[in-house]
């Protein structure tokens, strides 16, 4: 039996290859309006609220504008459970016209390059929103600024970091003034294939975002990325997910479709040389954290295992996951997500329709 040590030393040990392999471009990133109120450890002076009506008990939460399960609570056998993922920080603003309006601009975190610009508000719940693509260690991550009131860039634009992106607002659904707030986000992208994938799953709706439409984009804890940004200058992005735990895993087919092993090799553990398969290590939000190579090919995605809750694990995997950790199973959208992932869309076009388990798809304000 290994001793603690070890363990702690083989972690110490996986901690600094991150760090050797990203001593080249480390992340630099930095807030994306003045607001920095999560620096002296006020959560409701930084984090805008939400609106709460728990069985008539009404509230509003600074807790909501966090990023992970902080909305839709609900009451189970297991106790009160939050619902609803919510996949970015809302930082409210610090500055308002006398009616109210918000007159915070919001910059870009760092310097980048603008890939997405969304102008027209009714064109998602994110109301106008820009993306920016970061190349940090040779791999690329996306920032996302949403509900602004303008936009002061466009497609194609490089941008420095701490350069006006538009200003602070509420566009989109389910915001109004008095909850202006610029919902920011830092993710990773999932596929390149997205737009026939969107297709086959949603016919009958129009996908405005192209590859940068929020389904695609798996976003990280952007509250707690700041924070150790700035206390650790030399952060980069493998070691600030080496501490993010596992929810579940599953096997996926091997397709030449599937781009995060190309995308993020950091994530590749193994020879990844003559994969048939790959198993894949998801967050709660169904997030990536690692990729192991398999030899023995897989006819379709299934779920491998599933970390223990004293909750439904629906309630838990973004609804991608459902029975118990004994005997975990996909439910249709785990199934939809997990061919988005992979590239494999075989099977796709006769589960159209199959995405809501009572989950909404990704996008919210």
């Amino acid at each position: 039996m290994k001793s603690p040590f070890f363990f702690r030393a083989a972690r110490l040990g996986a901690l600094l290859l991150f760090a050797t392999h990203s001593i080249a471009a480390a992340l630099d990133l930095t807030f994306p309006t003045q607001n920095r109120a999560l620096l002296q450890g006020d959560g409701e002076g930084f984090y805008m609220f939400i609106d709460r009506d728990l069985q008539g008990e009404k509230s509003t939460p600074w807790e909501g504008g966090q990023y992970g399960y902080v909305r839709d609570p609900r009451f189970t056998s297991g106790g009160l459970v939050y619902t609803r993922f919510h996949e970015g920080v809302d930082i409210k603003p610090l500055q308002r016209s006398g009616t109210g309006e918000p007159l915070d601009m919001v910059t870009a975190a760092a310097a980048g390059r603008v890939v997405h610009a969304s102008n027209v508000p009714g064109y998602s719940n994110y109301g106008r929103f820009v993306v920016i693509e970061h190349q940090w260690d040779g791999c690329p991550y996306y920032s996302l600024y949403a509900h602004l009131n303008s936009l002061s860039v466009s497609v194609g634009q490089r941008v420095a970091q701490g350069d006006a992106l538009g200003r602070l607002g509420y566009t989109g659904d389910g915001i109004d003034r008095r909850r202006a707030h610029v919902h920011f986000e830092v993710n990773l992208i999932l596929s390149h294939d997205f737009e026939r994938w969107h297709k086959l799953v949603f016919p009958s709706e129009i996908n405005r975002h192209g590859i940068y439409n929020g389904i695609n984009l798996a976003g990280m804890d952007a509250g707690r990325l700041l924070l150790a940004a700035h206390k650790s200058p030399g952060l980069t992005i493998p070691a600030f997910l080496a501490s993010e735990e596992v929810a579940f895993k599953a096997v996926v087919p091997a397709t030449n479709k599937f781009v995060l092993a190309k995308l993020y090799p950091w994530m590749i553990r193994g020879d990844a040389k003559g994969a048939k398969a790959w198993e894949i290590s998801f967050t709660s939000s169904g997030l990536p954290l690692r990729l192991e190579p398999r030899r023995e090919a897989v006819s379709q995605s299934a779920i491998t295992s599933a970390t223990p809750s004293k909750f439904p694990l629906t309630y838990v995997t973004k609804g991608y996951v459902s029975g118990t950790s004994k005997s975990p199973t996909l439910t249709p959208s785990g199934r939809h997500f997990l061919r988005l992932v992979s590239g494999d869309f075989q099977g796709t076009v006769k589960e159209v329709g199959a995405w809501v388990d009572g989950v909404a798809p990704r996008t919210m304000p």
